[in-house]
């Protein structure tokens, strides 16, 4: 039987509806915006795998290209592994749904959505966190939704709840939001440097979209939702074995957790471990019980320093930001490089300067599209001291540098301004935290360091809540160990005017908008401190570009010239960039950008494309050369790949009986444009040229005897 909720956002239809496809998952529904449509399912494990200790969920996001009316490109012309999108998507799935599912809980879950029509208008993306949501209600599943989500933009200083792709592109903010019906779970944002306020008012607006589209699910599991499954948390647990785990440790691990130096600190827990351990004889079966009761008790002891004493495990207090390093011009060759230094994290930044043909090409639902500016985040597994796989990057990887690129993008000059294709790299090299934010850091004074005249410094922070009861902390800068332990993990980036992104992630039930208020203000504190200490190092931009990046040179022709740039097959730009040893782009405005780094070989392309885009003067005298004689006349080039009629009766001032008496093919001859007809054909007057100009006619003799020579009788 099926069954469909409604709601309206935007002014927009919403609906839900479960019970008519894909009847064998756990839970399946059809969300529907639009002319926009996602499957959203889940299935789960009926048991958990014997000594699992981590909880085992999977999302997928997957846009199919029929979706968009397209045949995907590739040799195989099916869809391949996620795209940049496929895999932003699915994070933004999985990161609010994650801390809903009970501690203890260990079945594996996968949760695949499909976008299966795209109107080009609406984004799946928030249609899929939706559905996955509703679709694990729907199963029975443990699990604490349902959540709401949706996108907010900021047009004309309104705030709209899932604005059109029309809407998105003048829009000063993107922020997408998940919550339940109490509290808000996770916030991804970018920003054209918006100020705190606006984005808590965006926050709290879209909160309020998110109680409805919870309800709405809410009313859905309440007509059509299976039995929930019977799960105890706290069945299993050996209360005995925890007990004495804490009296062997506590003591101990509060001293080691004193420790200030990351590895320091790392080897005594180890050590405290293996002596508990040891307590426990030989046990293997219980290994696994041991090591987490006693990660529960480091758990405990890092959130009471922090909430009862005011103490964090490095010694810093709740605000204070760790040292600062940054060197730029670090790498002598890259076109701009900084390395940047805060407390124990490490990240080498180099940006690349390139032409058009770098621009990466996006396949997306709405059509082919291209991008000139990208930012790669690497994170090896030297940075901490772990031995691992080198692969193809990470989701974590890919989310990352998405959220340092969107963070620098809000600064970024115009394509007008700065026709460059602009690449940047992050290396992380050594990692205690807050990677992501020293990558912003890094990638802005790369920019300047690089001569690219971006608006602003962009700085970025992560900030971190520890939560018990009524009580918590909210500190600045957080590292590894908080993070790991912590409540939340909320970056910041921005400039002194505003932010430009923000994430926020919460492994609680939520957060309210008052401690949000409080972490964005003490956010904002920090990044004018590191924003300081970066204008110290790198105040503006470099007012000259490396010696090895390309220079340019941009001019404007008529759109009607640009095939007899490009040539047959781009015959002619391709001859022209091998002559000159430069990189041509032409737009389709008619706008021609020519890039080298060595400016006389610039100025050599620049002349030959004016000269080919220069065009013919009516009554204008130029000297031509003869390309082709025939009875009534001869045709002559009189700019290149520009010919015109020289008819027999205007070759001289008498009467001549052969072309071939005065002219011959390759000669230079004066003539003069007499005639342009609609269609742009020339009509040509040598005898004109000559009465016109008689002081340029020896010139001519000298250049081509033959046209001395007098007519045959």
């Amino acid at each position: 039987m099926t069954h469909t909720v409604e709601t309206s956002i935007n002014g927009l239809a919403l609906s839900i509806e479960t019970g008519k496809v894909a009847k064998q998952a756990d839970g399946a529904v059809v969300v529907r915006y639009g002319g926009t449509i996602v499957l959203a399912t889940c299935v789960s494990a009926k048991s958990a795998k014997e000594a699992q200790d981590f909880f085992p969920l999977t999302v997928e996001y997957r846009e199919r290209a029929y979706a968009g009316g397209r045949i995907p490109g590739g040799y195989f012309k099916r869809e391949g592994a996620p795209v940049k999108k496929e895999t932003l998507t699915a994070r933004l799935i999985d990161r609010p749904i994650r801390p809903l599912f009970p501690p203890g809980f260990r079945n594996e879950i996968q949760v695949v959505c499909l976008a299966i029509s795209g109107d080009q208008q609406n984004d799946p993306d928030v249609l899929a966190m939706n559905g996955g949501s509703a679709a694990l209600c729907l199963s029975g599943i443990p699990f604490g939704g349902p959540i709401g989500a949706v996108r907010v933009g900021l047009v004309d200083g309104k705030l709209i709840a899932n604005p059109t792709t029309a809407q998105q592109a003048v829009s000063n903010l993107e922020l997408v939001i998940a919550a339940t019906e109490d509290a808000v779970l996770m916030v991804e944002a970018g920003a054209n440097e918006v100020p705190e306020e606006t984005v808590l008012e965006a926050i709290a607006f879209g909160h309020a979209e998110c109680r409805r589209l919870a309800r709405v699910q809410r009313e859905l599991v309440e007509r059509a939702g299976k039995p929930r499954w019977a799960f105890d948390a706290g069945a299993g647990r050996d209360t005995e074995l925890e007990a004495r785990v804490r009296a062997l440790s506590a003591e101990k691990l509060v001293a080691a957790l004193a420790l200030h130096e990351k590895q320091a600190r790392a080897d005594a827990v180890t050590r405290v471990l293996d002596e508990v351990m040891q307590a426990f004889g030989a046990d293997e079966s219980r290994k696994a019980a041991v090591r987490e009761a006693f990660e529960a008790v480091e758990k405990a002891e890092v959130r009471r320093l922090i909430v009862e004493r005011g103490m964090r495990v490095d010694g810093r207090k709740a605000n204070e930001i760790r040292p600062i390093s940054i060197e730029t011009s670090y790498l002598p060759r890259a076109h701009g490089s900084a390395l940047f230094t805060r407390g124990e994290t490490q990240a080498l930044v180099a940006a690349t300067l390139g032409t058009k043909s770098d621009e990466q090409k996006i396949e997306a639902l709405e059509g082919e599209f291209y991008r000139h500016f990208m930012l790669h985040y690497n994170f090896p597994s030297f940075s901490v001291g772990e031995v691992r796989r080198f692969g193809s990057p990470s989701r974590r990887d890919i989310g990352h540098g998405a959220l340092a690129e969107r963070a620098v993008e809000a600064v970024l000059p115009s394509k007008e301004e700065f026709p460059y294709t602009i690449r940047i790299v992050s290396d992380i090299l050594e990692s205690n935290g807050s990677s992501s934010m020293a990558t912003v850091c890094g990638a802005s004074l790369a920019l300047m360091d690089a001569g690219v005249p971006i608006k602003a410094h962009v700085a970025g922070i992560a900030m971190g809540l520890v939560k018990e009861g009524e009580r918590f902390g909210i500190l600045t800068d957080i590292m590894g160990t908080e993070d790991h332990y912590g409540d939340m993990d909320f970056k910041v980036a921005g400039t002194e005017k505003g932010i430009t992104a923000l994430q926020m992630d919460i492994k609680i039930a939520g957060v309210s908008i008052d401690i949000m208020r409080g972490a964005l203000k003490q956010a904002r504190e920090a990044r004018l401190t590191v924003l300081g200490k970066m204008r110290e190092v790198l105040e503006k931009p470099r007012p000259e570009l490396s010696p090895y990046a390309p220079r340019f040179v941009t001019i404007k022709i008529r759109p009607e010239k640009i095939r007899e740039i490009i040539g047959p097959g781009g015959k002619i730009i391709r001859g022209i960039q091998e002559q000159t040893g430069t990189k041509i782009d032409v737009e389709d405005d008619g706008r021609v950008t020519v890039f080298s780094p060595d400016n006389e070989s610039v100025q050599k392309a620049l002349a030959i494309i004016q000269d080919i885009c220069r065009e013919v003067e009516l009554d204008r005298i130029y000297l031509g050369k003869v390309k082709k004689i025939v009875e009534f006349g001869a045709f002559v080039e009189v700019i290149p790949n520009t010919e015109g009629l020289l008819h027999i009766s205007q070759i001289a001032e008498s009467r001549i009986r052969s072309v071939q008496d005065v002219l011959s093919e390759g000669d230079e001859v004066l003539v003069k444009v007499i005639e342009i007809d609609g269609s742009g054909k020339m009509r040509l007057s040598r005898k004109m040229a000559l009465r016109d100009q008689p002081a340029l006619a020896d010139k001519e003799k000298l250049r081509n005897p033959s046209a001395s020579h007098p007519p045959r009788d």
